[in-house]
């Protein structure tokens, strides 16, 4: 046998015979199935099942693919460092992911424009567009407005269900939890404050005597940038990318995903889904603690 790692099923109920299906699953596949755990919330249940990897993992890593999508039950096959001892970094996408909403169309709502930037804004997600030009089309909407209308949309916010004791779970376990938005600092730094974030970096709208402008003042953070936090964060608090764990939905969270030790699609677009290490569509970031053992 080869590497330890870690089988985390999640889903709202569990049925009596899915624990003994999915451990012999595991063992058709060539999986060692040394320990099985059960935890949760009223609003979701995790088996969590520590393997032994055969020598080539590929063929544990598609079955669980396919029990997955025939079970209707969510399924991660996680690596040994995303949740053994040692330090941790979580990195999160925002808008969509960290908060239930998108902050851009809070603020064109304010223009009578929401429904032409939410449109650009899905066709960006899903990949279709080019993330920074989507960006500045827009910001463009928002022109003229008074920049009071950043405080009316903080006010408006809400954080994803879970997205509060997730990241309490990472800093009071020691760990650093921050995140990377395609979004604006403006918005996210009251975020910040409120949860303790570890570090944020957005985009800055720009406001020339006291009205925006419709522009981003400097470089637009696109999905490089957002892997590019990503590594330097890691290699700030001495953590290694095997053991960062990133959670986003749209395409501009891609190179991110793919970076991490654990690439977590959080009710995501389907290009997004597919790229990801695992597929999250309950609607509760808690579940995410589990996948790095806390």
């Amino acid at each position: 046998m080869a590497d330890k790692a870690r089988v985390v099923a999640y889903g709202r109920r569990f049925d009596d015979g899915h624990r003994e299906e999915l451990a012999g699953t595991l063992r058709t596949l060539g999986a060692d199935v040394e320990d099985v755990r059960a935890a949760g919330t009223p609003t979701y249940e995790v088996l969590t099942f520590d393997v032994a990897l055969p020598a080539d993992p590929a063929p544990v890593r598609a079955g669980l693919s396919r029990w997955s999508a025939a079970s209707g039950i969510g399924a991660a096959l996680v690596g040994q460092p995303v949740y053994a001892p040692g330090p941790k970094l979580l990195i999160m996408d925002v808008d969509s992911t960290l908060i239930k909403q998108e902050v851009i169309e809070l603020l064109a709502a304010h223009a009578g424009r929401e429904a032409e930037v939410a449109a650009v804004t899905e066709a960006a997600m899903r990949g279709e567009l080019d993330f920074a030009q989507s960006l500045h089309h827009r910001v463009r909407a928002l022109e003229g407005l008074p920049a009071t209308v950043i405080d009316e949309v903080v006010g408006r916010i809400e954080l994803s269900d879970g997205a509060e004791h997730l990241v309490a779970a990472y800093l009071s376990a020691g760990h650093r939890a921050g995140v990377v938005s395609g979004g604006f600092s403006q918005v996210l730094a009251p975020l910040a404050e409120r949860l303790g974030l570890s570090f944020a970096r957005a985009n800055d709208l720009e406001i020339v005597d006291g009205t925006l402008t419709g522009r981003v003042a400097g470089p637009v953070v696109d999905r490089h940038e957002k892997e590019r936090v990503l590594r330097a964060e890691a290699s700030r608090s001495g953590v290694p990318l095997a053991a960062t764990l990133a959670v986003g939905d749209g395409a501009n969270d891609l190179d991110m995903l793919a970076a991490a030790g654990l690439g977590v699609a959080f009710n995501a677009k389907p290009a997004v889904r597919a790229a990801a290490d695992a597929a999250l569509d309950l609607p509760d970031l808690d579940v995410v603690r589990h996948l790095a053992g806390l």
